[in-house]
């Protein structure tokens, strides 16, 4: 080479790559036709293809996707008989395997060999119960024949093993499409509780199944069934596992119904026993239902409802703010019952002041002048009054500070009561 300088123009090894591509000058020809013109050569063809299967099982027999291939390969040359042989000698070797019993049991299927795919059903059901992928096809299949008493025998059978709740709503299902609404009614309460050697058996036992079942009933126009079911569901969750979701569509239910009164009773008592922190759609549900039908008086309840909500976390949040303690039970006396008033009173007392120091006590101890004056003036109960007030001196640390307004007080109220003995004792 006489010029040794770079050329002008530089090729790169991406370049060369493009232009063979371009040109496609790596191209392989295909592969050459094979035209089978006799029986001796198609069955020479045949005798070499199953050589190549049995040698690639016979290096790894655990590699079920030869076997398969193998398989298919014989069912499209219409030896459904190998093709059966190869899948049994496959189930020999790995019997857990989900897809080679529904390759087998397709093939049955696609070739119209309904009993065949029946027993291969009936063997992976048998073998591998827990995987409800056999169950849906087997169900399937029987319906698709018109065979619904088989379909529910194998329904029957899959609901034995207490499946998840898909499996049960599949099989209710399959009874409301032929109209078979008692038949799905059994169904849902074995859904739900099911009975197995007279033992009760807590199958799928949730809220939202009950509700399910409850809706059941309603739609197809048996009314006093969902309210018989909301009522066991409400009795079986009892006052320890209450759920907010459960009164509310039991609300609605009656909303429904046109039992007004039925709903508020409902509201109420789940507002009263759910702890609040949990009922905010309960109580969301409740305010527009009160909007929508209620009177003033509903209305009011329902913000005396949400006061007494603020006041309670305001009092979790700190049981020493005396000052909504007393905005607390002024809510309370002017609106609710006496046990209810009494409740909160002796709530707010048992938070006494963690210092003895008088300058600490003096909000608390109108807490319980305020609950003497209560049991006297509203509640007409003396024998609580004179408990209410030798209660509070029992607890004053007299030796350190005590009030003697509270003194006042208690003589003052066994005067009225005509007790002259105990009233000069107190002063």
């Amino acid at each position: 080479v006489k010029n040794k300088a770079p050329a002008e123009v530089q090729i790169t090894a991406e370049q060369l790559l493009r232009e063979a591509k371009e040109r496609e000058l790596e191209l392989l020809p295909p592969p050459p036709q094979q035209k089978i013109t006799d029986v001796e050569e198609l069955n020479d063809y045949k005798l070499r293809k199953r050589k190549t299967f049995e040698d690639n099982i016979r290096k790894n027999r655990t590699v079920i996707s030869n076997w398969i291939k193998y398989a298919q390969w014989e069912e499209s040359l219409k030896e459904i008989q190998r093709a059966r042989s190869i899948y049994e000698r496959a189930l020999d070797v790995d019997y857990r395997n989900v897809t080679l019993w529904l390759k087998y049991a397709e093939m049955e299927m696609k070739n119209r060999q309904v009993n065949h795919a029946r027993n291969i059903w009936d063997r992976a059901i048998t073998t591998l119960p827990r995987v409800n992928q056999f169950w849906y096809k087997y169900t399937y299949m029987e319906e698709m024949l018109g065979n619904v008493a088989g379909s529910r025998q194998v329904f029957e059978r899959w609901m034995e093993w207490q499946p998840e709740e898909q499996a049960w709503h599949s099989y209710i299902n399959f009874e409301l499409r032929y109209k078979e609404v008692d038949r799905a009614r059994s169904i849902y309460e074995r859904y739900i509780l099911f009975r197995a050697l007279a033992v009760l058996v807590l199958v799928h036992p949730d809220v939202k199944n009950w509700i399910k079942y409850a809706r059941f009933e309603e739609k197809h126009s048996y009314f006093a069934h969902a309210r018989k079911v909301y009522e066991r569901a409400v009795e079986f969750f009892g006052e320890e596992h209450m759920d907010e979701h459960l009164y509310v569509a039991f609300a609605k239910f009656e909303e429904n119904q046109k039992e007004f009164e039925r709903v508020r009773v409902i509201y109420k008592y789940a507002l009263d026993r759910i702890p609040k922190q949990d009922a905010q759609n309960l109580f969301k549900n409740y305010t527009f239902f009160e909007k929508k039908f209620g009177d003033r008086r509903g209305i009011e309840d329902i913000i005396v409802s949400k006061r007494r909500f603020q006041y309670e976390e305001e009092v979790k949040a700190n049981p020493h703010n005396y000052d909504s303690w007393f905005d607390y039970l002024r809510l309370v006396e002017s609106d609710t019952d006496a046990a209810t008033v009494r409740e909160v009173y002796e709530r707010a007392i048992a938070n006494v002041p963690p210092i003895q120091e008088k300058r600490h006590w003096k909000r608390y101890i109108y807490l319980w002048i305020n609950y003497a004056l209560y049991e006297e003036l509203e509640a007409k109960a003396s024998k609580r009054t004179r408990q209410v007030y030798q209660a509070c001196l029992e607890l004053l640390p007299h030796k350190k500070f005590t009030f003697a307004k509270m003194w006042l007080l208690y003589a003052q109220f066994e005067i009225r009561q005509k007790n002259l003995p105990l009233a000069r004792r107190a002063l």
